[in-house]
């Protein structure tokens, strides 16, 4: 008879030594070897490591000494620390206030640009609803909006001459512009809230 392996022998079985708890401990020593390497291996990288950092300090060095010149009352390195905390210049305090409150935009904007907006408005509505000056030295005016609207209505625009345009290909149509492409000028909802909140005051006084 063959075995069902077909190599004419017996299967193997690793024979496992019974485990004896009598004591109550582990009774093998542990294998030190791979301790070892480890411990080898790690203290030869940390020496590797540390010898290319040294190096690399001394390159580094050699370089600032090579562009800053060799050691001299000019140039030479001061231990700050026993001055300890040195006061602060009141000039120097004074400069950096107006350095910081005169520091050109764009701000950090903490109300999502509202404020902004409000302030854009109420400079164009001076522009707007009030005569200034373009030109002093040529009298060029710029006038409020409402009389413009006036002198267009009682004058007219002026009319823009044809522009001869080449024919229209097949399937294609005159563009047509419906006016007035808008609505009129639409407050933002944060100035409509202020202006309802002023008109309430007013009412309540």
């Amino acid at each position: 008879m063959h075995s069902p392996n077909g190599n004419g022998h017996e299967p193997e079985h690793d024979e496992q030594k019974p485990i004896d708890a009598s004591k109550g401990y582990e009774q093998t020593d542990v294998k030190s070897t791979g301790i070892l390497v480890f411990l080898t291996a790690m203290g030869i990288f940390v020496a590797v490591i540390g010898v290319v950092s040294y190096g690399i300090g001394k390159v580094i060095d050699s370089r600032m000494l090579k562009d800053d010149g060799p050691r001299s009352k000019w140039v030479t390195t001061a231990d700050v620390r026993p001055l300890g905390n040195m006061a602060s210049n009141p000039e120097m305090q004074k400069k950096l206030a107006e350095m910081t409150q005169g520091f050109p935009g764009p701000k950090l904007q903490n109300d999502d640009g509202l404020q902004d907006m409000v302030d854009l408005h109420a400079r164009e509505d001076l522009l707007l609803d009030h005569y200034s000056w373009v030109n002093q030295s040529q009298g060029k005016v710029r006038i409020p909006i409402e009389r413009a609207m006036e002198i267009v209505a009682q004058r007219g625009l002026p009319v823009a001459t044809k522009v001869e345009h080449a024919a229209l290909m097949t399937g294609d149509e005159e563009p047509t512009v419906t006016v007035p492409l808008t609505n009129g000028f639409v407050r933002t909802g944060f100035e409509q809230d202020q202006a309802a909140a002023v008109r309430l005051r007013e009412k309540q006084k």
